[in-house]
């Protein structure tokens, strides 16, 4: 997980961030969190009835289309890949494909 941690109040509207991910360059997905199928409110909210919720707490969304198994053509990761994802006003990540 990275590159790093914001509040809350450094994104005031956190289902507006651009998202994208470039494999050696190469851009597989870019889409926006305003496309998600079940907004972020939503989410806390369900998980909240279940469970506590704390401080740096991590929840998987999921991605956006652009996978492997979605291309007419799949172009799997390999090793020595590069795996850069970014969302905007938080950072950019990027990985070797081990």
């Amino acid at each position: 997980m990275g590159p790093c941690i914001v509040t809350s109040d450094e994104i005031p509207s956190p289902q507006s961030l651009e998202i994208r991910c470039l494999v050696n360059g190469e851009e597989r997905q870019h889409s926006n969190t305003r496309y998600m199928i079940t907004p972020l409110a939503d989410i806390l909210c369900e998980l909240s009835r279940g469970m506590t919720l704390r401080k740096g707490t991590i929840i998987a969304t999921g991605t956006p289309g652009g996978v492997a198994l979605g291309m007419e053509n799949p172009q799997y990761l390999k090793k020595g890949d590069r795996v850069l994802c970014e969302i905007v006003s938080i950072g950019v990540l990027e990985n070797p494909v081990g």
